[in-house]
């Protein structure tokens, strides 16, 4: 068995909440005015502490922009993120994002005000992000948004137990089969770390709890991949075009009255190097 695939990626939040500032603007609130009447829904903004306006108008782009609900704006609100290509130097802390048009925007990042964002249905604690990628990224979605950085690595991982995915191309080709001729079922759309040849379809489901091998490195497979609407969309446009979780659901079933699996993760048991084709080998029971 052999590695076919490994993607280096960098998870960045964007979220439209933000720490109040003399200048903040709540969007998707209801405003409740005192006078009797319904609640209605409008943006509010804040000076100096107090309120200074209430409506809708056309955002100022030195804003700080906070969404009432906390909200984390992703890639199942909007598929066009997952078109920008992040790359991040930890040494410098020096972040690039490289967008469709072919523009790229670089920086050292500089922390700004706390916040607190809802991701997937618990708090994370992080900071905002200063630097020209807020611009850009608004620009790209067509609304405001900011970046934030995590107060603890890995706190923005909506998966526990571990960091390591991986997916073997057997199990690829299989739903490229049901698909049909005219769907070519992209990897890209799973974003999976690491990616297996040499193995039958699925072979990878059998080696959870098992440590493997993988090049220098060992890891320890905790659990299959429960997949979600973002495997929908094409990795090229962000737009949804393939029922990927109809597809997988229909020959593989549920776990758990719920999960629809594909691919296994884990977390590494022993840090080592690993490269394009090194050697996957799941190791003995211990």
């Amino acid at each position: 068995m052999r590695i076919s695939l490994i993607l280096a990626t960098l998870t960045f939040v964007c979220s439209n909440a933000a720490a109040q500032s003399p200048a903040t603007l709540i969007v998707n609130a209801k405003v409740i005015d005192g006078t009797g009447a319904p609640a209605r829904a409008a943006e509010v903004r804040i000076v100096n502490g107090r309120i200074d306006a209430i409506g809708h108008w056309t955002h100022n782009p030195n804003d700080h922009v906070v969404d009432a609900h906390g909200r984390r704006y992703g890639l199942l609100r909007d598929g066009r993120l997952g078109l920008v290509r992040p790359a991040y130097h930890a040494a410098r802390e020096r972040l690039e994002l490289a967008f469709p048009d072919g523009s790229v925007v670089v920086g050292e990042v500089e922390l700004d005000g706390e916040v607190t964002t809802d991701f997937f249905g618990r708090p994370v604690e992080g900071r905002l992000v200063r630097g020209p990628w807020n611009e850009a990224l608004s620009a790209h979605v067509g609304r405001p948004v900011r970046l934030v950085q995590t107060k603890e690595p890995g706190s923005g991982v909506d998966r526990g137990g571990g960091p390591v995915t991986m997916l073997s191309e057997a199990s690829l080709e299989k739903l490229r089969r049901r698909a049909g001729p005219d769907e070519r079922v992209d990897p890209r759309r799973f974003r999976m770390l690491i990616g297996i040849g040499g193995v039958a379809a699925h072979e990878e489901d059998g080696w959870l709890g098992r440590r493997v091998q993988v090049g220098e490195a060992v890891v320890l497979l905790h659990e299959q991949v429960a997949r979600c609407a973002i495997t929908t969309q094409n990795p090229k446009t962000g737009v949804r075009d393939f029922d990927t979780l109809r597809e997988i659901k229909a020959y593989r079933g549920v776990r758990d009255r719920k999960e629809i699996d594909f691919g296994v993760f884990g977390a590494v048991a022993e840090p080592g190097r690993v490269r394009l084709g090194d050697a996957i080998e799941p190791l003995a029971d211990f």
